[in-house]
């Protein structure tokens, strides 16, 4: 979700393919580069809150980076102050919850009313590319999809934030971040180690999509060139993505003038201040074989895992012909949910959203809370001028009630 990240789910259904060249290190001078420190001494301690940076190592070998800002900016001590688990979306990072003014982002918002914050990176993206044996040049180092995610990376980050505090945490996640965890709901994973979870412009259902940039780059099997051309990072900043974008842009149909828009929907409340600190730290990379996942749910308007498109290559993975769906509706319906849509969202399109929520029908009705804002598009949600007002609010006192 940003200027350059409008080919944030194309991709098609692919399987194995030949390593014809390695096309890495391209970049395209698009923003100034964020700070080599770290999220704590370049976002957030330049802000004056205390910042701990930690490593996460999951079970397939990821050294992830995770920040907590353990107090508020007036100080105090830690205490029993309850944790919250910060997870961002797709081509994105931790700074998602930093890109406001301090009484405006959610991260700050949060350890200033009294939270012990987390912020997760997950793999790939700048403070999240180390593993123990693999470097980011490998290939096998981008072998992975959101499964991966749901299957290692959530459950080490949480493990680690309730090792570190004893206590279960809050959760909230942000487009992909929301998937990874409904994922995970679904198979009854994590459900005893959470408080509660809050789902900002959830991503489940991703059938009816209305971005005419994100369904043209999926329908148009645009990431499938790239991962047979052996393009195994997906980078919103190298040359060979940029070049896909442009092409998009000459397509009929697709407006490019306000790309952001066009691909997220009309953001209400979006300052331009706010999308050149943005473009500062943002893009992230991704795998490209996690791009070609989420395309497959836009054609499909399934949730599934990832589709090798070969019986015998899903069988040796899943032992099953296709891959296997994840069941909303297996979501124990005792888990707290706090779920916020936007109508003038274009990639969480308010009719995908009423499916996750047909889905949920059986919830327990103190349970889950559903918020609708008619004005609210994808980047609003992290980046919208009066999101602590209409948005933030409401959950943290949502939090306060479990």
């Amino acid at each position: 979700m940003s200027i350059i990240v409008s080919v944030l789910f194309c991709g098609s259904a692919v399987g194995l393919r030949p390593k014809l060249f390695s096309a890495k290190g391209h970049k395209a001078a698009l923003a100034p580069a964020a700070s080599d420190d770290g999220i704590c001494a370049s976002v957030v301690e330049a802000q004056n809150y205390v910042c701990e940076e930690h490593k996460v190592t999951t079970k397939d070998g990821y050294i992830l980076s995770m920040q907590r800002i353990p107090v508020g900016r007036s100080g105090g001590e830690p205490g029993n102050r309850l944790p919250v688990l910060l997870q961002h979306g797709l081509l994105m990072d931790a700074v998602t919850w930093l890109l406001l003014p301090p009484e405006q982002s959610l991260a700050f918002l949060l350890a200033d009313n009294g939270y012990d914050v987390w912020l997760a990176n997950t793999r790939g993206t700048k403070y999240s590319r180390g593993h123990v044996t693999l470097s980011p040049d490998d290939s096998a180092f981008w072998d992975w999809t959101w499964d991966e995610l749901v299957a290692y990376d959530l459950p080490a980050t949480l493990q680690h934030v309730h090792d570190q505090t004893g206590q279960k945490p809050h959760y909230v996640g942000h487009s992909l971040g929301t998937l990874i965890a409904l994922a995970s709901f679904s198979k009854d994973q994590l459900v005893n180690k959470l408080r509660s979870a809050a789902l900002l412009s959830p991503i489940a259902y991703v059938g009816q999509m209305t971005s005419p940039l994100a369904k043209n780059a999926a329908d148009n099997f645009l990431a499938e060139a790239l991962y047979w051309l052996g393009l195994d990072e997906f980078d919103p900043r190298g040359e060979a993505v940029v070049k896909l974008l442009k092409n998009i842009c000459k397509k009929p149909g697709v407006d490019c003038t306000n790309l952001l828009n066009s691909f997220t929907g009309q953001n209400c409340c979006l300052k331009s201040s706010i999308v050149d600190v943005f473009l500062e730290h943002e893009p992230q990379a991704t795998s490209t074989k996690n791009m070609i996942h989420v395309a497959q749910m836009i054609r499909e308007g399934t949730i599934a895992m990832y589709d090798y498109n070969n019986e015998e290559e899903n069988k040796k993975h899943y032992g099953q012909p296709n891959p296997p769906l994840y069941n909303m509706t297996s979501i124990p319906h005792d888990l707290p949910l706090f779920l916020s849509y936007g109508g003038a969202d274009a990639l969480s399109d308010v009719n995908d959203v009423k499916l996750l929520l047909e889905s949920l029908k059986d919830h327990e009705g103190d349970k889950l809370v559903v918020q609708y804002r008619q004005d609210y598009a994808h980047a609003d949600y992290v980046m919208g001028e009066n999101a602590g007002q209409v948005l933030y609010e409401p959950l943290m006192a949502f939090f306060k009630l479990q």
